[in-house]
């Protein structure tokens, strides 16, 4: 009784800890066009870091910043032009900037300066300028723009219609429009890099991570690296000339070495080099200013081995990191209690290291729409030899969930059941959703192991949805354990009903809203929600674990049984773990083809007509703060924060300051 009060005590620190708190002077929403809106995110406790690691931070975040080119041509070979003419219109024209149809190119401006491109950067799908083709045209006439074919490129259906083509009807590399390869298609691609791999290395090598690979005019297959004197060079140039002027005031040696393993790695395109930084950065638990910045995430490339630019600068949050480390600390009790076979489960975990970060700068494939939380590195081997980094962004959270209590009205007042729902969401939804992403990231991504002799890359194509869908089970599982009562990290077994409430309700229906009707579900992580929600609403059809319910013409998802769905999700963490431990691409292809990709259109219709009426967007992103220095008798003396309240603004500063391509 006395250590379950005094565990309670510590929740309710926790809970206190991590609860946004509303700032009447600050204003998170920037701006709303189409299906987006942007907000901003704060830095608290940027003003008591030491001027040396602002420095190192500031230095962190202009190579973070010089990667935007590449993310925008890695999406498609014509979004840098397109992006060029759009910025030189807004910027030159001297023309009526009022009325329908200079607002319909402002949003189709803003639209493409969110997704990197003109494919949406979640759904993947190409989308159009509103303004008439014509206009467009005048646009371009008057001011001095003669690429003419690049309006072809936006108004024409048929020309590049999908970033990233998920179907099983047609070559996946030729019906995508990214620019990872070019005249290649998969099967050539998949013998490409099958001949690559070395099946008896204990260690594999991430084949094909930072190059676009090519045919050339004589058939051969060459890939092109992503390095200083190769594609992308100039702005990789940029990228390492910051990263050397962050280590010249890196806070430790340490530090410095990481630096400099990544931008040898820059230079030369050797992927031992990545695995190495990988390593060292892994292992470095103790920097407090910390970053990310290469070639990282494959959800972008079809066959999933290509990776997309990213980058991340951020610092530790102390009282909230209290949480993550935790949970990292029990890790073992975790995996060994994991409902898995038990051949599956690593006998020892090693090095999870987590922690709660504030970011300061995000850039690359995560501006302006970001994760919450992030685990690295990415190798199954690593992870196991050296572990795993994971962190939730705290600041970023904040952000919104604060920008949404700006609204008049939410998500959860329409599709909720009842009020004992919403009030449990109301009271437990904060800590609860931000407890599934910390298991998710810090334990979910790095349980388990394959098995000896499976191919990391055996999934392929579903491999990005079944890791996902695997990290979520593993968070969902355990959100309804005692274990997470006696840690303190819960003062209320009920608690998790709310995380499952929330998580049922998304991943059967209310996630569509981000969906035009018609489209399948293609996005990694929406179709790994989809997936576990429909499989458990079939499973336990039978036993009526999650009830579908219809009230005044308006459809509710409701679980009547909550232990039972927690059975479901071990059952089904169970049955993915084998799929990833043993390779079988049959088994993963079929679940998520069966559950993850396909929309029922009724109620498609239905949460897109019930959503309208909300008059909210369904996808957010950010504008960055800017780090300013301040000099004083020509010296630097502090870096202070400066926020933006112009999306488009910062777009075309971007533009202009960190253009290398």
């Amino acid at each position: 009784m006395r250590n379950f009060t005094i565990m309670a005590l510590a929740a309710t620190l926790l809970f206190t800890a991590c609860r946004p708190k509303p700032q009447d002077d600050f204003k998170y929403c920037v701006d709303e066009f189409a299906d987006l809106g942007v907000i901003k995110y704060q830095i608290p406790g940027w003003d008591n870091l030491p001027l040396q690691e602002k420095e190192y931070a500031y230095y962190l975040a202009e190579a973070a910043k010089w990667g935007r080119d590449i993310i925008w041509e890695q999406n498609y070979e014509y979004n840098m032009p397109i992006r060029r003419a759009l910025e030189t219109i807004i910027k030159t024209w001297d023309g009526e900037r009022s009325g329908e149809q200079w607002d319909q190119f402002m949003v189709y401006a803003k639209r493409v300066f969110f997704s990197n491109g003109i494919h949406h950067h979640y759904g993947e799908h190409k989308f159009f300028p509103e303004c008439s083709r014509e206009f467009m045209t005048q646009l371009f006439a008057e001011c001095g723009i003669g690429e003419a074919n690049l309006i072809e490129i936006m108004y024409n259906p048929d020309i590049a219609p999908v970033r990233k083509y998920q179907g099983t009807d047609k070559d996946i590399i030729l019906a995508s429009a990214n620019h990872l390869y070019d005249g290649v298609n998969q099967a050539e691609a998949e013998k490409f890099y099958a001949d690559m791999e070395d099946p008896t290395d204990p260690r594999p090598i991430s084949y094909g991570l930072n190059s676009r690979l090519i045919k050339d005019a004589d058939g051969k297959l060459t890939e092109l690296k992503y390095t200083t004197d190769g594609l992308y060079g100039p702005a990789l140039a940029k990228i390492c000339e910051n990263l050397e002027k962050a280590a010249e005031v890196a806070p430790s040696d340490r530090q410095k070495q990481i630096i400099a393993d990544l931008v040898e790695y820059f230079r030369t395109g050797d992927l031992r080099l990545w695995d190495k930084y990988n390593i060292e950065w892994a292992e470095d638990t103790i920097s407090k200013v910390d970053f990310i910045n290469g070639f990282i995430e494959v959800y972008g490339d079809p066959l999933g081995l290509k990776g997309n630019f990213e980058a991340m600068v951020n610092f530790k949050d102390e009282e909230a990191s209290r949480r993550t480390e935790i949970i990292s600390a029990n890790a073992q009790w975790f995996e060994d209690n994991s409902p898995i076979d038990p051949r599956f489960r690593k006998a020892e975990v090693k090095g999870v290291s987590a922690k709660v970060i504030n970011a300061v700068v995000i850039a690359g494939d995560t501006y302006p729409s970001t994760a919450i939380g992030i685990n690295l590195p990415n190798a199954d081997w690593i992870r196991k030899e050296h572990g795993s980094k994971s962190v939730t962004i705290a600041n970023i959270t904040e952000a919104y969930d604060l920008a949404a209590n700006e609204k008049p009205t939410s998500m959860l007042s329409e599709f909720a059941w009842d009020d004992a729902e919403r009030d449990r969401i109301k009271k437990y939804g904060y800590i609860t959703d931000n407890l599934h992403t910390d298991l998710h990231e810090c334990l979910g991504h790095g349980s388990g192991q394959l098995l000896e002799g499976t191919n990391p890359n055996a999934l392929k194509e579903y491999s990005s949805t079944l890791e996902e869908a695997r990290a979520d089970l593993f968070a969902l599982y355990y959100l309804a354990d005692p274990k997470l009562i006696e840690l303190g990290l819960l003062d209320d077994p009920e608690a998790f009903k709310a995380e499952y409430d929330s998580y049922i309700r998304n991943g059967i229906f209310t996630q569509f809203t981000r969906i035009e009707p018609g489209k399948q579900n293609t996005e990694a992580h929406m179709q790994n929600r989809k997936l576990i929600a429909d499989w458990c609403f079939e499973k336990g059809a039978a036993a009526n674990v999650i009830e579908m319910k219809k009230r005044d013409g308006k459809t509710y998802f409701v679980i009547n049984d909550y232990e039972a769905l927690r059975d479901l999700f071990a059952e089904l963490l169970a049955e993915i773990q084998r799929i990833k431990s043993e390779g079988d691409y049959a088994a993963g292809r079929d679940l998520v083809e069966k559950y993850a990709v396909n929309i029922d259109p009724d109620l498609h219709r239905e949460v897109l007509e019930r959503y309208a009426a909300l008059n909210l967007k369904p996808y957010r992103g950010f504008v960055n703060p800017t780090i300013v220095p301040v000099e004083k008798g020509g010296k630097v003396v502090d870096y202070k924060v400066e926020y933006c309240d112009d999306f488009v603004a910062q777009q075309l500063e971007y533009g202009e300051k960190y253009s290398a391509l």
